[in-house]
């Protein structure tokens, strides 16, 4: 496949190979976009805002709509790309496409629904002649960088609220999952976009991503991805406007009056869907001790019973990672914890990229399976003496993206919404559930910004003043 620059289908210097993380077959080949294209797509661009910023709303979601409707005949063409670039069993990508075009039906809707305000100057002892308006604009050119584990849920999160208040974008997938980014970006053309409205670059992400984001014709940079490269893009972005979904190790309390079995059903899911490599996956669970027993002898049945296989069989809830040195890596984890006195009580294997869906119990809180993010199937369960201290653990964390607790009483779960240090809190509900027009996003070190279209929409547009004198 090739890329889109300045309008066309272009090469770049060499071509990257696409695996299948399942089989290890190479699916494709895609381009290695250069500096001289990366410049072309900036300035194309910067171009494409002008174009973007001569539609009206209605237009702009005539083009997503229309994008909406073409992408609805092409669900499984798309869903079995996913899996084939992602790993993913194929029920999980016809799973993630069946939201997309109701996603774009939504950015449309909310782009068309930008206001502003009248300002009250005659408040102001010199404004008694003079009328305020305060009007949202789009910010122009904004950068979209975007991850491996939902490669096109993540990507119209970012491109479709961006196209609908009116700026162009310059999309960067991620290296190891381009190729339904590419088919988006064929249908959205397609559709209307204006020529230059729309850039998509493949390649290294580390270089090509300094120059975008350094780079002064780009207002705004919007990202997913691990706090370490969130933290690096801070510091090359100069002055523009950023929004970073990075990191989680998003804990789950079960107190002793929470619904056990529910808690572990959940846990048997949100764990463990998409192989543990979601942001906002469940990762720690933190038991009351009353009830720790009780909780791991439900949840291991459970998470024994995953079916782990080729990602294109039905049956199939667990396939393979994106590579086998992410799958590695979540195993080094679970040996280093097992090694400090923790338990395997599910699990534990691997082969190449597949790893087992996987239960630790025993988990102290100094241990890196508790700390970091694991990105992986695999669940942390750690035993506690009471609800303070399940919540000073569920805090004890440089994270903050997603928090669930399960109990039976009303003040207590109030209590943790208010006290949980998250961006999302579920109640009786295990993350990573996820309703696309809800706001989205993380406290401390999990970022900065909301996502979902209509705080997408805000976020990518900025405030104009303007000041009517009387003649």
């Amino acid at each position: 496949m090739q890329m889109y620059v300045g309008g066309e289908w272009v090469s770049g210097d060499g071509e990257h190979e696409i695996f299948n993380p399942w089989s290890g077959d190479v699916l494709d080949t895609v381009p290695i976009a250069t500096a001289g294209q990366v410049e072309q797509a900036l300035g194309a661009a910067l171009e494409g805002a002008h174009q973007m910023a001569g539609l009206t709303a209605w237009e702009r979601s005539q083009i997503l709509n229309r994008a909406a409707e073409s992408l609805e005949s092409r669900l499984d063409e798309f869903a079995l790309t996913i899996s084939l670039e992602q790993g993913k069993p194929l029920t999980e990508a016809r799973a993630e496409m069946s939201r997309m075009p109701d996603l774009l039906r939504l950015s449309a809707f909310e782009g068309a629904q930008l206001r502003g305000e009248v300002l009250p100057l005659d408040a102001a002892a010199s404004g008694a002649d003079k009328l305020g308006l305060a009007m949202r604009v789009p910010c122009g050119v904004v950068v979209a960088i975007t991850p491996f584990n939902f490669p096109i849920l993540l990507v119209l999160h970012k491109v479709a609220p961006a196209l609908a208040a009116g700026n162009a974008v310059i999309l960067k997938p991620a290296a190891s999952t381009p190729l339904v980014a590419l088919k988006l970006v064929e249908l959205l053309v397609s559709a209307g976009l204006p020529s230059m409205a729309l850039q998509c670059l493949t390649g290294d992400g580390a270089t090509l991503g300094r120059q975008l984001c350094s780079d002064p014709r780009v207002r705004k940079v919007t990202f997913t991805g691990s706090t370490a490269v969130g933290d690096a893009i801070t510091k090359v972005a100069g002055v523009k406007r950023l929004s970073l979904e990075l990191g989680g190790n998003a804990p789950v309390v079960v107190l002793g009056d929470g619904d056990i079995d529910a808690a572990a059903e959940q846990t048997a899911v949100g764990g463990y869907f998409n192989a543990g490599q979601v942001c906002i996956s469940t990762q720690r669970v933190i038991v009351d001790r009353r009830v720790y027993g009780d909780f791991l002898d439900s949840l291991a049945p459970r998470v024994e019973a995953i079916r782990q296989g080729d990602p294109l069989e039905d049956d199939t809830r667990l396939a393979a990672m994106i590579s086998e040195d992410a799958a590695a890596q979540v195993g080094n984890s679970i040996d280093e914890a097992i090694s400090a006195g923790a338990r395997l009580v599910a699990g534990g294997e691997r082969d190449g990229a597949m790893h087992a869906a996987t239960v630790v119990a025993d988990v102290a809180p100094e241990m890196r399976i508790f700390r970091e993010e694991l990105f992986g199937p695999a669940v942390a369960v750690t035993p506690v003496d009471d609800a303070e201290e399940a919540m000073a653990l569920a805090n004890a964390s440089a994270y903050g993206l997603s928090a669930g607790v399960f109990t039976k009483d009303l003040d207590t779960a109030l209590q943790h919404a208010r006290d949980l240090e998250a961006g999302l809190v579920y109640i009786n509900i295990a993350p990573p559930w996820r309703a696309d027009l809800m706001p989205y996003g993380g406290l401390k070190q999990s970022g900065i910004g909301v996502e979902g279209p209509r705080y997408a929409v805000q976020e990518m547009t900025e405030v104009k003043t303007v000041v009517i004198g009387r003649r």
